[in-house]
């Protein structure tokens, strides 16, 4: 043992002789020297290397271990040392799909080998047949290696290099690999979700048109019982790119309510064919996080009336409780709320109308005199506290802006004189 140990700390010596020599052990990136690597670099590079393959050895089922080694590998070795660390890294864990991608993903990208990250996700589904995640990038992979010769032959053609009789596939320039890797996907994998995951991967590539039209053929004809399909048909519509002629503000709003009307008539053909409320629960849920302030503030009613008719009271308070802090709201969101609680039987009723008014004149107190008289008109109920009108007026005077005030005083008088 004593005689390997010396054997390779006299190994050292040349490497160690050599940065001396230069004068230099760690100021070689801050000046620039870029001589004598193969003295310098290349054996310390090579004795990492060997201590990463020892330890990857005796610790085989450290996976973070094996991820230094590759990182190590990239930064530093050569393409044919990573491709072998991927490779003893997926004999010992070749059942996890990660590593499986990660290895594909690198030859593909960093090693420009297209050849070998097929090879690999083909040995990848091998071990996990039925992984979403390896599918899709596969199919990622074969439109990547599709775009990149598009690009090699655009750039040919345009520097007018004869090529003689090689010639680039049409089949595979317009991305016919990834059709059947989908096709063979779709066969493993069931599901309206999977095949949009596959489409969404296809739209970001330009030249997939046809590719995508055959990924919405299919799911419309195969999962046309799925909430999920008629969502993404609806919103289609909704999303749709107007006519760019469209240019005056009048032409805008008229192409906008044509889709609208167009993911409407969607999602009422989906309601039919499904008979289901699961759709209803998909249509509100998404549109609830919609970017446009009005489509959002519309749906919350919407979305109250849908969960008290088909779950009740409960269900609708629940509802209301998580949304009453998401601005932007209607008015009709509380009111909506305020009908409900009306229609219980519960000596919690008069507190829970209190917390709504509260809630619905923080937004529109200053405007809306029929919130203040309508909150007036419970406390005067069979269940309310008189005692409250005079505060209930005091407030909405304080509140009320322009002719709102004028249009409450005179309410609020005809109300105590009982001509109302």
């Amino acid at each position: 043992m004593a005689d390997y140990v010396q054997q390779r700390l006299e190994d050292r010596i040349p490497g160690l002789e050599q940065l001396e020599r230069v004068g230099l052990f760690t100021r070689k990136e801050r000046i620039g020297y870029q001589f004598k690597r193969e003295d310098i670099e290349f054996p310390i590079i090579s004795r990492v290397t060997s201590v990463f393959r020892r330890a990857t050895t005796k610790w085989q089922e450290d996976v973070q271990l094996w991820l230094s080694h590759v990182a190590f590998s990239k930064k530093w070795g050569t393409k044919a040392q990573l491709s072998k660390v991927f490779s003893s890294m997926l004999a010992i864990h070749p059942d996890k799909p990660s590593l499986w991608i990660m290895a594909a993903k690198c030859e593909m990208e960093d090693l420009d080998s297209s050849e070998s990250a097929r090879h690999l996700f083909l040995r990848a589904l091998r071990f996990h047949p039925e992984n979403k995640k390896v599918y899709q990038e596969y199919f990622r992979m074969e439109l990547m290696h599709a775009e990149k010769l598009r690009k090699q032959q655009h750039e040919l053609e345009l520097a007018k290099i004869d090529l003689g009789e090689y010639e680039f596939s049409p089949e595979i320039l317009s991305g016919k690999l990834a059709e059947v890797v989908y096709r063979d996907a779709k066969q493993k994998i069931k599901g309206a979700e999977f095949m949009l995951s596959l489409l969404n991967i296809a739209a970001i590539f330009d030249f997939t048109k046809e590719l995508q039209d055959t990924i919405l053929q299919d799911l419309q004809k195969e999962h046309t019982d799925d909430s999920v399909t008629w969502d993404f048909m609806a919103r289609r519509e909704l999303e749709a790119a107007g006519a760019p002629e469209l240019r005056s503000a009048q032409g805008r709003a008229s192409d906008t309510n044509r889709r609208e009307e167009r993911c409407c008539a969607v999602y009422e053909e989906g309601l039919r064919s499904l008979n289901t409320d699961d759709l209803v629960f998909v249509l509100l849920q998404k549109a609830l996080s919609s970017p446009v302030p009005a489509i959002s503030a519309a749906l919350k009613e919407t979305y109250l009336e849908w969960a008290y008719k088909t779950s009740g009271y409960k269900k609708a308070r629940k509802i209301f409780k998580s949304l009453h802090e998401h601005r932007p709201f209607t008015k009709a969101f509380f009111t909506k709320m305020i009908q409900i609680e009306k229609e219980q039987v519960s000596f919690k009723t008069v507190f829970n109308l209190r917390d709504y008014y509260e809630r619905a004149l923080r937004e529109f107190g200053s405007s809306d005199d029929d919130l203040w008289m309508g909150y007036i008109r419970e406390e005067l109920g069979a269940h309310g506290s008189p005692e409250n009108c005079g505060k209930l007026h005091w407030r909405a005077i304080k509140s009320l802006v322009g002719e709102s005030v004028e249009r409450f005083t005179t309410q609020y008088t005809l109300m105590q004189t009982g001509h109302i």
